[in-house]
């Protein structure tokens, strides 16, 4: 089958779209514009109903089939970007500094536009197509918000699919992973209340910089001596801040980082050890430790069977040789996973060309994905709720 005629006929214009939103970006929460260009969009191809203002910024579309029936399939993409300054020196590279598309949300919000044009010029489906258009996917609760604010109470959906684009070199494949797929995460600040001094004079502090470093490897230990060997857990500390001058023993000094899981008992494990280390750390150093634990994402899950579907509308587009349905987990997490909690569903990585990680300030993102990712969407509208 191939790219989807109406799509194809508007890879220009979907094109156009994309730079102007990556030239736009607008961090969670803010995606004024954003939401702004996709009701306008939407409005514009003749999708039948436009909510836009669910959890501040969210949109949601509604495009009935022709065909008789009750189906409700869900397609959902996110729109935020990250607090990253481009340095990509693309001619739409972006135009808010210290703010930048380094993880292809805006490319979701493209293809699932283009995937609405299709569905609204053809409607050879039964039942009805809920276009999410989700805010703040990047770890500030955007999917919670929208469940929060009546999402699926409103627009209820009996299956939902997302999607993410993959820079694995490898334009034009497509890959699951059934069962767990995305690890959950949880966000963790610590502060280490201490006591200062003058540093040629250390015996009269109690070093919170030194009972830091030290938590620092002992929680490495959490891993190795708590949680099963089979059992796949990342806990990281990526910030320790302390400290204002050569010649101060600080007051106080700050941790930070996350802890990735696919088990909620290994996140326990995990968070009730760091709280008990803690503790420990703070009776025998005769200092206050505080610390912050919040579960930010769950493990994401995809239901098997929606799985396998979904590869088949995959391979409607690109063909069997460029599917994969037994893709290895992935320790990053996405939100969603919430949505999945509550409605069965599925969500894939469509491959492009370059190679630069996601969330670098160098991310590149081939533009020649669009008509790929949302053909995918729109067929696995048409596949789950055919004609009768």
């Amino acid at each position: 089958m191939g790219i989807l005629p109406i799509i194809e006929e508007s890879t220009a214009e979907l094109t156009e779209i994309f730079k102007d939103l990556h030239a736009h970006p607008e961090i969670g929460f803010q995606e004024q514009r954003t939401a702004r260009v996709v009701a306008e969009k939407l409005r514009e191809y003749g999708v039948d109903e436009v909510h836009e203002g669910i959890a501040g910024t969210g949109v949601v579309g509604l495009i009935k089939g022709k065909h008789e029936g009750n189906r409700r399939i869900g397609l959902r993409a996110d729109m935020d970007a990250l607090p990253i300054h481009e340095e990509t020196n693309l001619p739409y590279s972006s135009k808010t500094p210290g703010v930048m598309h380094a993880c292809g949300h805006d490319s979701h919000t493209t293809m699932l536009l283009g995937a609405a044009k299709h569905l609204v010029s053809t409607r050879d489906f039964a039942g009805t197509a809920v276009l999410i258009f989700q805010p703040a996917e990047e770890g500030l609760g955007g999917a919670r918000g929208m469940l929060k604010a009546g999402l699926f109470d409103q627009f209820p959906c009996d299956e939902i699919y997302g999607m993410h684009n993959s820079p694995n070199g490898q334009p034009g494949t497509v890959g699951i992973c059934k069962g767990a797929a995305m690890a959950g995460a949880s966000f963790f600040d610590i502060t280490v209340q201490g006591k200062g001094s003058h540093a040629a004079m250390p015996q009269q502090s109690r070093d919170p910089l030194v009972i830091a470093a030290a938590l620092v490897g002992q929680f490495q230990t959490i891993l190795s001596r708590n949680v099963a060997p089979l059992d796949a857990c990342v806990l990281s500390v990526t910030q320790l801040h302390a400290g204002s001058a050569y010649n101060i023993v600080p007051d106080t000094a700050t941790l930070a980082g996350t802890i990735r899981y696919f088990k909620d008992e290994v996140r326990d494990i995990a968070e009730t050890r760091m709280k008990e280390l803690c503790e420990g750390f703070a009776k025998g150093y005769g200092v206050e430790i505080r610390i912050d634990l919040r579960n930010i994402f769950d493990v994401l899950v995809n239901d098997d069977t929606l799985s396998d579907a979904y590869m088949e509308a995959a391979t409607d587009i690109v063909g069997a040789e460029n599917i994969s349905g037994n893709d290895e987990p992935a320790t990053g997490s996405e939100d969603f996973a919430d949505m999945l909690k509550v409605v069965p569903g599925a969500y894939c990585r469509v491959g492009h060309s370059g190679t630069t990680g996601l969330h670098n300030p160098s991310f590149f993102l081939d533009p020649e994905i669009l008509p790929v990712g949302a053909s995918i969407m729109a067929r696995i509208v048409e596949r789950r709720s055919p004609a009768a």
